[in-house]
Formats: C-alpha cells, sequence, structure tokens
C-alpha cells in the first residue's frame, strides 16, 4: 500500500517520504480501514519534528503519521460483527502510541476506533471529528450540560474553537468568544457565537464583564491557558470551569492560586488521547448527537494528494491555513 512513512525527527521534507509497504491485516477485535481522507493536526507536526516533552527518538523504527482519518471498513478481525463491512467510518487515535497511522491507504485499528458516520457527513468532514471535534466536545460538554450557562470559547476561529462555539450554541448555552480582526470575528459570529472580543484589547476583562451585566462566565474553553489565566480568573465564576487544550505561548504558567482558590475553580486539562473510557463514550455519544442534528459544520483550509504531505506539515507550522489540512487518499 502506498503511505507516508518516517523513521527520523526532521523537517517535514527531509524526513517525510512516499513509501510503499504491505497493507496489514485486521486481528482478533480489529477493523480494516481503507481510508479516503487523513487529517493533519499540530500534534502531528510535533510528533514528526520530535517536539514531545521527554521524546528524544521516534518511539518505533518506521512511523506512519496521524491520527485522524475517514474511510470504509473492508474487513473485520474474529469478534467483530462481520455486517461492519462496507460501513463508512471515522478515525480516532490512529497513531497515538502506535507506529502507523491514517497517512495511508489502509489502517487496522481496535473496532471501538472506527466509528460510524453519519450518510450525510462526507468523509472530508469525518476526518476533522478525531482530534478537533472530541476536544470541542469534551471541552464543551465534559462537565456535563450547558443549557443555561454561559460559555466563553478562547480562540473562536481556530478549527476546535470554532466546533466549541457551535457544540456549545447548539446545547442550549449563551457564547461568548474571543478572537483577533475583523475577519476572526465574522467567523466566530457565523459559527454561533452571541458576542465576540478582541483578545488583544487591554481591557478584555471589563468588557466582558460589562457585556454580561456583571455576570461571570460558567465555563471558559482555552486555548492559551498561561497567557489569559490572569483574564480568566477576573471573569470566571465561583466554582466554574476552565477547560484548556492548549497553552503554546506559556507552556510554563504561574497562576494566581488563591484568586482561584477561593472561586473554588476547576482547571480541566483536556487531552482527548487518553480519555477514560466512560468519558470516551460520552463524547462519542454527544458527537453523534451533533451530527444527527445538523449542528456542526466545518472549515476546510485545503485538500491535498497523499504525497503532499510534508507540504500540508508545513502549512501548519506556518499557520498558512483557515481551517483544517487534509490529505485525499
Amino acid at each position: 500500500m502506498r503511505a507516508i512513512t518516517y523513521d527520523r525527527f526532521g523537517p517535514a521534507a527531509d524526513v517525510l517520504k512516499l513509501d510503499d509497504i504491505p497493507a496489514p491485516v485486521a486481528a482478533p477485535g480489529e477493523v480494516l480501514v481503507r481510508l479516503h481522507v487523513s487529517g493533519v493536526n499540530p500534534s502531528d507536526i510535533r510528533a514528526r519534528a520530535g517536539g514531545r516533552p521527554g521524546v528524544t527518538e521516534p518511539p518505533f523504527p518506521k512511523i506512519i503519521p496521524h491520527s485522524d482519518g475517514a474511510g470504509v471498513i473492508e474487513a473485520v478481525g474474529d469478534g467483530v460483527p462481520s455486517n461492519r463491512v462496507g460501513e463508512r467510518v471515522w478515525i480516532w487515535n490512529g497513531q497515538w502510541q502506535r507506529a502507523f497511522g491514517t497517512a495511508a491507504e489502509y489502517i487496522v485499528l481496535p473496532a471501538e476506533q472506527a466509528v460510524a458516520l453519519p450518510d450525510h457527513v462526507s468523509f472530508e468532514q469525518g476526518a476533522v471529528l478525531g482530534i478537533p471535534g472530541l476536544t470541542a466536545c469534551h471541552a464543551v460538554l465534559g462537565g456535563g450540560p450547558v443549557e443555561g450557562q454561559t460559555v466563553l470559547v478562547s480562540g473562536g476561529a481556530g478549527t476546535v474553537g470554532r466546533l466549541a462555539i457551535q457544540v456549545a450554541a447548539a446545547s442550549g448555552a449563551r457564547v461568548l468568544s474571543t478572537v483577533r480582526g475583523e475577519k476572526a470575528a465574522a467567523t466566530a459570529k457565523a459559527a454561533g457565537a452571541d458576542e465576540v472580543f478582541d483578545y488583544t484589547d487591554e481591557r478584555l476583562a471589563d468588557r466582558i464583564l460589562e457585556t454580561t451585566g456583571g455576570r461571570t462566565i460558567d465555563r471558559i474553553v482555552e486555548v492559551e491557558f498561561g497567557k489569559n489565566v490572569e483574564t480568566n480568573t477576573r471573569i470566571i465564576s465561583e466554582r466554574g470551569t476552565i477547560a484548556a487544550f492548549g497553552s503554546a505561548k506559556d507552556m510554563t504558567p504561574v497562576l494566581p492560586f488563591y484568586p482561584l482558590m477561593f472561586k473554588a475553580i476547576t482547571i480541566d486539562l483536556v487531552l482527548v488521547y487518553i480519555l477514560s473510557d466512560a468519558e470516551r463514550r460520552t463524547t462519542l455519544a454527544n458527537l453523534t448527537d451533533l451530527l444527527d442534528r445538523y449542528a456542526l459544520s466545518f472549515q476546510i483550509s485545503d485538500i491535498l494528494p497523499l504525497e503532499d504531505c510534508a507540504k500540508a506539515h508545513d502549512m501548519i507550522a506556518g499557520g498558512h491555513r483557515a481551517g483544517s489540512v487534509l490529505l485525499k487518499i
């Protein structure tokens, strides 16, 4: 089968190559998926570049990158119902703690990691569900229903942020968002944000509280935890939650401990790769419900052929995109 592989860390163009390797075979409890699309995420770029803390060399002799994708089940292993053959599916954790991910014609993985894709959802959209979709859904709904609450989504024009706005709005919350620039503000508004704020505003906390009439925020979905912790501490409600899925601009933040403690704030660090089984089931059910209700739309920036994988990595690393970057297989 055709696959993108690498065997050492380094720049995308130097280490990623189009390879021809044997197609895998489904073992007991597994499914073989013929992939149509592979989703590319920032975490894939960090993994290929050797940017994960404490990892100094690739964990496997040969790696096929990417955790997200969508396709059709072509074969099943023992113990998996045969009627799953022909099923359209999307993938989660394709390359998490595994050598071979979705940048290939085929993947085998445990049957539960191939989730039924509704007929009205395209393979391209399905390839966005794994990391971005699950992160957005868990960050908003991981603490339970948000109906009647006020949810702030930081970075609402980003891939996860835009989906989080939709999840919160479809779940009955009042949704606020922070962005930068008029185009990003229009994106967040179109996704369902009731109010949008410029995150570079020095009076951001005041602006938010003025807009809410002094009412504090029940839940914050945060893409830059360290950079925004002071603002969030001011605007979060007592017993509120900051659900953070990133902190790239300040990776070793100093916390205002006592202001957070005296509000009894919950800090939920969202890493969808290692959700508990119960959390995974709940998040998958919530995401499937949102898809069935046609509540989510997807912003896709570029679809490139498999052989342009290095270009896709560089586009994401350089910030040259306005939505998800995908590989057509």
